[in-house]
C-alpha cells in the first residue's frame, strides 16, 4: 500500500518567484496592451509575446514534471528577463510603469539566483 505524499511546500523565495513572474507577465500581456489600446495605438505583439513568455516560463518552473530540468528553466528565465531589460534600455519608456516593471524583473532575477543556490 502506497501512502499519498504531501505536496512539497514552496519556500518564501519560490513564492516570490511565482508572484514576480506572474506580475511581470500580466503587466506585459494585459496592462501595457490596455494602455496602448486606450491611446489608440492598438495591441503590441511584442508585449503580448513577452507576457506569454513569462507566464509559460513560470508555469514550467513550477511544473513537477519539469523538475529535472528546473535548472535549465531557471537560467532560461534569467536570460529572458535580462533580454527584456536590455530591450527596455534600448527602446523602452522611462515612466513609472517601466521603472516598476524593471524593479520587478530585477527582483525576479535575484530570487531565481537565490533559489538556484538553495536547491542546486
Amino acid at each position: 500500500m502506497t501512502l499519498p505524499t504531501q505536496p512539497k511546500r514552496q519556500s518564501p523565495v519560490q513564492k516570490a518567484i511565482l508572484i514576480l513572474g506572474i506580475a511581470t507577465g500580466l503587466i506585459h500581456l494585459v496592462v501595457l496592451n490596455f494602455l496602448l489600446f486606450a491611446n489608440g495605438t492598438g495591441i503590441d505583439y511584442l508585449f503580448t509575446l513577452n507576457g506569454i513568455g513569462y507566464l509559460v516560463l513560470v508555469a514550467a518552473y513550477f511544473n513537477p514534471r519539469m523538475a529535472p530540468r528546473r535548472n535549465y528553466i531557471r537560467w532560461l528565465t534569467i536570460l529572458y528577463t535580462l533580454l527584456t531589460i536590455l530591450a527596455w534600455f534600448l527602446v523602452g519608456d522611462r515612466g513609472w510603469l517601466g521603472l516598476t516593471t524593471k524593479f520587478i524583473e530585477v527582483s525576479l532575477i535575484v530570487c531565481l539566483i537565490l533559489d538556484g543556490r538553495k536547491t542546486g
